[in-house]
């Protein structure tokens, strides 16, 4: 059994079991004693997991995940006006003839929105509805990455999802995320959509966030990427300056859309 699938199947008897033993898991897989504990240092790594003695536990946050998140066609209204503009801003990066990759979500739908226009453009994608906005652009080669139905967001993922991503190498990887704090970086909500998540950072040369303000100093269950690893950061004005300072003091490069006034003007 190939690692990355392995590492699956034990992180579904966590979420069922709440904890492993190495002996048992040794026995189940029929691998050595080393190799199951390679792999529980990697979801240790991962945040999902604490080792004691003999095997380990699931993480109280994991333990809990129980997250009323919103399906992504509600939250694609939330903020529209500043998701839009946002998706507006991230696509101006792109160029003809390039490959992008994003991922499922209400903001990278905007971004998919945006790349109507763009020529000979290859998007890859996890998302089923960002691969039906992406096909609005008829010079467009669409490729969706296979995978397990998560409904709510419209995402598949999985280990098929993430051996299928290193196939590619692609220009720029947009990503959303649930939270960004200074502690944790940047995090998801979703276990398996974080691992998806970091395969699209492996495959992309150039990793872009796109993030509205409600998500800054906020903690989703699992870490997917620090700030070293990620090139620019797209957001909105909405977001307190401060914050931007300190993430930009840590390399990347954050790009702020104008949206502030327009929200006012239609407030008022």
């Amino acid at each position: 059994m190939i690692a990355i699938h392995r590492r699956t199947k034990i992180k579904e008897i966590l979420f069922q079991e709440r904890s492993v033993k190495v002996a048992d898991l040794v026995k189940e897989f029929n691998v050595s004693e080393e190799t199951i504990r390679r792999d529980l240092n990697q979801l240790e790594q991962e945040g999902i997991i604490q080792k004691n003695y003999g095997g380990a536990i699931l993480i109280e946050e994991l333990q809990n995940n129980s997250q009323n998140i919103p399906p992504v066609e509600q939250r694609r209204f939330q903020f529209h006006e500043e998701k839009d503009a946002i998706g507006k801003m991230a696509a101006l990066l792109v160029e003809g003839n390039q490959i992008v990759i994003l991922d499922a979500g209400s903001t990278t739908w905007c971004v998919a929105r945006h790349l109507r226009n763009v020529p000979k453009l290859m998007v890859v994608t996890n998302g089923t509805d960002v691969a039906e906005e992406s096909s609005q652009n008829e010079d467009a080669s669409v490729f969706v990455i296979g995978g397990k139905l998560i409904k709510k967001s419209m995402s598949l993922v999985g280990p098929q999802a993430e051996l299928e991503l290193q196939k590619y190498n692609a220009d720029f990887s947009f990503l959303g995320a649930s939270g960004i704090s200074m502690r944790k970086g940047f995090t998801s909500s979703d276990l398996y959509e974080a691992e998806v998540k970091r395969a699209m950072i492996s495959a992309g040369q150039k990793i872009v966030i796109v993030a509205d303000h409600s998500k800054f100093e906020r903690q989703g269950l699992v870490s997917f990427s620090s700030f070293q690893d990620v090139d620019i950061l797209v957001t909105s004005d909405l977001v307190e300056p401060s914050i931007l300072d300190d993430i930009r003091q840590c390399g990347v490069q954050v790009i702020v859309c104008p949206v502030k006034e327009l929200i006012l003007n239609e407030d008022e």
